[in-house]
Formats: C-alpha cells, sequence, structure tokens
C-alpha cells in the first residue's frame, strides 16, 4: 500500500513538473535584455497612494501588466543608497556584500571611506586626486550581472546609468559598464576602471550639452495645482532649500552662470530626464540586446532621493516628481519597445530604501519625534563628560558616521582600557539620551549575544567585522539621526527628511516584474530585495551571485 502511494506521488509530482516546465517555456522565451530599474527613495505606497493619475505607458504598463510585490522589505538596518543598491543586485545583506554604508570609517587609519572608493582608477579627463577615485572594488560579492557574464563566456553584457556614482557603479557590478552624471561639468563620466578613454558617442553626448539645455528654465508643477494631494503644503518652514531652487514652486533653475546649476538639476525631475537621455543613447550605440546573449541595462533614477530629502515624501514636490516619473518611464519602455521589443525584456522594477517623513510633519500628526542633537558626540558635549566620569577620559569618541559611533582605539589602548566595557557603557548611556532606541555593540555582534528579535537580526545583517563602527545606533520612530553637515557644504540649509534606519518606513519598497511573459498580478506575501536577483537567476537558469541569500518569487517563474 505504502509502495502504491509512493508511485502515485512521484508520478504527480512529475506531472506538475512537466505540465510547469511547459507552461514556463510557452509562456515566454529567453530574454534579449534584463532591465533593472531602480527608483531611489521610492517608498513602496508611492505605486498605490498616486497610481490613480499615472499614463498608461509608465508605471500603469508596469501594475497592468507585471507581477507587483505589494509587501516588499529590506531585512538590513541602515537603509542607504549605497547598501540598498548593493543588495539589489548581489541577493546579498550588506554583512556579506560589504557595503555597509554610503560611507564608513577606516579603523586603521582613521579615514572616511566613501562606498565606491578607489585611488587606482580615477575619474577619465580629470587629474588623479587623493579620495576621488571610484570603482566596485569594495563590493565583496558577485552581482546578478557578473555572473551572467560568467554563464555566457562574456557573450553578455552589461551596462549602468545613474546621476550617482554608487547608483550606476554598484548595479554594474565588476564586469559591467557604469556612467554618471557629474555635478560639476554636466556631463556623464565614468573612470578608468571601465576604459582608457570615453567611447566615441559618450564624447559626442557630452559635446552637445544637453544638461545646458535647462538654463533659464523653472521647475512647474506637470497638472493643475488643484490635482495635487499635497497642493496646501507648498510652503513648510522644515523644507530645504537651495539658491534659486527655493522651497516653493515654481522653481527657479537660475541662467546657467553660478557654479552649483548643474547640482541644482539633480535636486529637481531634471535629473531623471538626463539620466533618460543618456540611457537612450546608450542602448542605440553600444546596440544593447541586439547580440546572442542576454544583455544587462541598469537604470537608477535619483531624483526622488533628492527631492525627498529637501522636501519630504509628502511634499508638493515629491508628489509632482513622481507623476514626471512616470512620464520618464513612459518614454523608456516606449524606447525599448521600438529598439528590442518589450516581448523581450525583463523588466525588473524596485527601489535601494524607503523614506520617513519629516520629524515636524508626523508631530503635527501627534507622535513625538525630534532632531537628535549632535553636540553629544563633541569633546565638551555630554557623552564626553560621562565617559570623563567612568573611565577618567573624554577623548574616547573619534567620530560618528552614519548609523556607527566609531571609538578612539589609540586612546582606549593608552589608558589600558577594555574596548568591550567602554563599548557597552557608551551603548547604555546613548540609550537614555532622547531620540536613541538602541545601541548594540560591536562586540557583542562578535560574540553573537544576540536574540532572535527582528531589531537584533537587522542589525547583524547590516554588520561588517572589518568595516562596521563600534556602536550601532537605531534612532526612535522618525526621529532624524543624521548629520547635515554634507548638506550645508553644498549650501543647503535644511534637510526636511532622511533615510537609515530600520523601520518599516525605510525598509518598505516595492518591487515589480513585467515583461517577457511575466503574468499580471498583485501578491501581498512577505518578500524583500535580496529576492531579486535569486530570481532573475532562476528566470535566466544561471547561478546566483556569490553572495546571494535570496529566495526565488516563483510567482514570476510561473
Amino acid at each position: 500500500m505504502q509502495r502504491k502511494q509512493y508511485v502515485l506521488t512521484a508520478f504527480v509530482l512529475i506531472a506538475i513538473l512537466a505540465v510547469s516546465t511547459s507552461i514556463r517555456a510557452a509562456a515566454s522565451t529567453t530574454p534579449k535584455l534584463v532591465l533593472q530599474i531602480t527608483v531611489d527613495q521610492l517608498r513602496g505606497d508611492a505605486l498605490m497612494r498616486f497610481g490613480d493619475r499615472f499614463g498608461t505607458g509608465g508605471f500603469r504598463y508596469l501594475l497592468d501588466n507585471g507581477t507587483h510585490f505589494n509587501n516588499a522589505h529590506y531585512r538590513h538596518a541602515n537603509t542607504e543608497t549605497a547598501p540598498g543598491h548593493a543588495t539589489l543586485v548581489t541577493g546579498a545583506d550588506p554583512s556579506r556584500h560589504g557595503i555597509i554604508a554610503n560611507d564608513w570609517i577606516d579603523q586603521n587609519t582613521g579615514a572616511f571611506v566613501y562606498n565606491t572608493e578607489d585611488d587606482r582608477h580615477h575619474i577619465i579627463g580629470r587629474k588623479p586626486r587623493p579620495h576621488q577615485g571610484v570603482s566596485p572594488r569594495n563590493l565583496l560579492s558577485s552581482t546578478i550581472g557578473d555572473e551572467l557574464v560568467v554563464h555566457t563566456g562574456g557573450k553578455s553584457r552589461v551596462f549602468s546609468v545613474s546621476v550617482k556614482d554608487r547608483g550606476a557603479i554598484l548595479p554594474a557590478g565588476h564586469a559591467g559598464k557604469a556612467f554618471w552624471f557629474s555635478r560639476s561639468s554636466g556631463q556623464f563620466v565614468t573612470s578608468t576602471y571601465y576604459y582608457k578613454d570615453y567611447p566615441e558617442w559618450v564624447k559626442k553626448w557630452n559635446a552637445v550639452k544637453p544638461a545646458d539645455g535647462y538654463k533659464g528654465t523653472t521647475w512647474n508643477l506637470l497638472h493643475d495645482r488643484s490635482t495635487y494631494v499635497a497642493k496646501d503644503i507648498d510652503d513648510r518652514p522644515y523644507e530645504g532649500a537651495f539658491a534659486e531652487l527655493g522651497r516653493t514652486f515654481p522653481h527657479a533653475l537660475g541662467d546657467g552662470s553660478a557654479k552649483h546649476f548643474y547640482l541644482l538639476l539633480v535636486l529637481t525631475p531634471i535629473g531623471d530626464e538626463l539620466t533618460l537621455d543618456f540611457a537612450k543613447a546608450l542602448i542605440e550605440h553600444e546596440k544593447v540586446a541586439q547580440g546572442s546573449a542576454t544583455d544587462i541595462l541598469a537604470i537608477s533614477f535619483s531624483s526622488t532621493d533628492y527631492i525627498g530629502h529637501l522636501f519630504g515624501p509628502s511634499s508638493l514636490e515629491t508628489e509632482d516628481n513622481i507623476l514626471r516619473l512616470d512620464r520618464v518611464l513612459a518614454d523608456l519602455f516606449s524606447h525599448v519597445d521600438e529598439t528590442i521589443g518589450l516581448d523581450k525584456t525583463l523588466i525588473v522594477l524596485s527601489a535601494d530604501h524607503g523614506a520617513p517623513e519629516a520629524p515636524e510633519y508626523m508631530a503635527e500628526h501627534g507622535m513625538e519625534t525630534g532632531r537628535f542633537p549632535f553636540d553629544w558626540f563633541k569633546k565638551s558635549g555630554p557623552l564626553a563628560d560621562a565617559l570623563k566620569k567612568r573611565f577618567g577620559r573624554d577623548d574616547l569618541i573619534a567620530s560618528h558616521s552614519h548609523p556607527y559611533l566609531y571609538l578612539n582605539l589609540d586612546a582606549i589602548r593608552e589608558g589600558k582600557l577594555a574596548i568591550e566595557e567602554v563599548e557597552r557603557f557608551v551603548a547604555l548611556e546613548m540609550m537614555k539620551v532622547p531620540g536613541i532606541a538602541y545601541a548594540m555593540t560591536r562586540s557583542d555582534l562578535l560574540a553573537g549575544r544576540i536574540t532572535e528579535s527582528p531589531l537584533q537580526n537587522q542589525i547583524r545583517r547590516s554588520f561588517h567585522p572589518k568595516r562596521s563602527g563600534n556602536i550601532h545606533l537605531v534612532p526612535e520612530h522618525y526621529w532624524f539621526l543624521h548629520s547635515t553637515e554634507e548638506a550645508g557644504k553644498m549650501g543647503i540649509d535644511k534637510i526636511a527628511a532622511i533615510h537609515g534606519s530600520p523601520w518599516t518606513y525605510d525598509t518598505y519598497v516595492p518591487i515589480v516584474f513585467a515583461g517577457n511573459g511575466v503574468p499580471a498580478q498583485a501578491i501581498s506575501r512577505p518578500v524583500g530585495p535580496q529576492d531579486i536577483a535569486a530570481t532573475i537567476a532562476a528566470y535566466l537558469e544561471i547561478k546566483p551571485p556569490s553572495g546571494s541569500v535570496g529566495t526565488p518569487l516563483v510567482e514570476v517563474l510561473r
């Protein structure tokens, strides 16, 4: 009897496998192009929040024709641009791909390290300068593009475009080619890691100076103001302003004479328009998807992030930008359809992180929020006073770089102190401070002294033993825990909101697969961006990236 049941079960499984394989084969062939789109700081609810005003060819094409995962969250704690982009293409957590933050501190030298920093490879056309060279060398895992190139023996090609260098370099992986926008020259540039000199088509594109065509223009609302959800909150005191741009519509861009003109462009929807224009030129001149093997084109649209920081996710500016991005995507998909064919293209859209509301905006709705005072970390601050009282030294804090506090290891050695004891004391002191929800030490992580709580697991997934700092700080919900020094250097007076926490608003992103036979459906089960690379690998029938921890999304493969 048992043998009959075994035979019957085996027969059923074989039949299911045969049917599913035939459905997969009939539904789609191997795509000519994988188009991986990342929208920087696109929170997962944005597609539903503004969906009633999308056109027919952009976001609506994806939602109506693709598989939309509307419950997708990052698993790591430090939700910044570089870690997110790296996870999207490796399927790995920061603990495995090594990109733990946008910046970190080399504890051997005390120097800040930018996530794609590599002094061996300078920007083509510029003199080599310390900390100005870039490459993907800090990315420890292979990417889905790397694996595809290896799988096809170099026949497949990978290209990546963004206005941010990290938004282009990390998705390009180690085997691809990356281009990004220079805020000083208004051109798209690359480094000697990729080319000895610019391709001729890039030289010609730059020579036309498309960015200069925006001189003397103004960013106006796309539609009548009365149609916007945020129509009555265009002027809030906590929003940022930069030079001519101001903080209310219409936003002037100036006549182009100012040194910061090209920076102004990326702080508006124009950044995405320039990215699209360059990507279309790349598709044409590099003959993307015209070879015998599948190519990958990664495009990261970054304007949503810049605008979200300046004005907040619920601002009139963000709302207008999302509607404009919808048009940009419609233009991109139309171009891909004409040159390659959407039926031959596997599209995947997601984001590198979500976004919080401005603390003041949430305070208006009754929440206890605030902005953390960074005087706490200064030598004359409260933390230094507490350290002086406990250990007899006030120089034990080296610096802060989100999300970490770094200790002064030389001072700890000189004082013959136990680093584990200092870390634990600092963590306990910080959790007494308003705005700090939790602090976890490097020593506890290395020793495995963690529970299975969601928060500790998120921190663990962000931790790398050679790159992470001494104390990982977690802000309270909707608290601002970032230094604004970098914004100040650019002349930006305020930042309305900033991501980087493990809370749901920062981990929540959309995931949509479409094209090439992917079915139309909405899926609400919990998934994550770490599943994207594994899904593409299964779809293309290749090996997942070396650090991948994701699980293929079976709804796409059906």
